[in-house]
């Protein structure tokens, strides 16, 4: 039993940290940045995830190219990482990732799953708004870039700033996380129906939101910000392909 448990247990334990994490979430920058051109070539206003709009008004602000800068952060950001974590180097293992991608895409089937389950008996689906109006390209790469911009903002900024906050006001470390995911679940839900491109409210599409936020949470909380981006982006992939 111990032969078995030991992996899982190493796997687990490692895949959660901050360098999987990097190397694991690094592919949905590139693959998004590529795929919002190829979808959208002759288009002067180009659709972006609304949190990658957020980032990118705040360094043209300072008369930075959006572009040029985001891949600069990611790059000193991997480089500080590594740097830190370099005596894990030796022992990072590739097979780790292809586990982690199954690992999200079982959190993406199961989260689909049990809300849409739990919601279906309360409500009628509704669907629609803007984003029909988009091809499955552009949709694609839309949902790759959900993962990483959306969860690095919910999940490592808000949660991890409403931790620190909470922490500051509550005992314990069970009353903080609790009160962060549950605020940063309702503050994820609400900003998708803000902009041109936003859903059109509805109580179950809400409570849907609200959910998969924090769902989404737990997951960073415990398996780190890799997993949580890709299991977003797989999530939202799976519902582009079934359109």
């Amino acid at each position: 039993m111990s032969s078995i448990t030991q992996p899982i247990s190493s796997y687990f334990n490692q895949s959660k940290g901050i360098l999987y994490s990097y190397f694991f979430a690094l592919p949905l920058l590139i693959l998004y940045e590529i795929l919002i051109r190829i979808s959208q070539p002759d288009q002067e206003y180009i659709v972006r995830i609304s949190v990658d709009i957020w980032f990118s008004l705040l360094f043209t602000m300072f008369g930075l190219d959006a572009l040029s800068f985001t891949f600069l952060v990611a790059a000193v950001a991997g480089a500080v990482i590594v740097y830190k974590k370099r005596d894990q180097l030796r022992n990072l293992k590739i097979r780790y990732f292809g586990w982690m991608i199954l690992e999200s895409l079982i959190y993406a089937i199961f989260i689909a799953i049990v809300i849409n389950s739990l919601l279906g008996l309360m409500f009628n689906l509704s669907s629609g708004g803007a984003l029909n109006e988009l091809s499955k390209l552009q949709l694609f790469a839309l949902s790759l870039g959900a993962g990483l911009y959306e969860e690095l903002f919910f999940r490592v900024i808000l949660v991890s700033f409403l931790f620190y906050l909470f922490n500051k006001l509550f005992r314990g470390k069970f009353t903080p996380y609790a009160w962060s995911v549950i605020i940063a679940a309702l503050i994820f839900s609400g900003v998708h129906y803000v902009g041109e491109f936003g859903d059109i409210w509805s109580l179950r599409s809400f409570l849907f939101r609200f959910l998969f936020g924090l769902g989404l949470n737990l997951i960073y909380v415990k398996r780190g910000f890799g997993c949580a981006a890709w299991t977003h982006a797989l999530y939202d992939i799976i519902v582009v392909l079934g359109r």
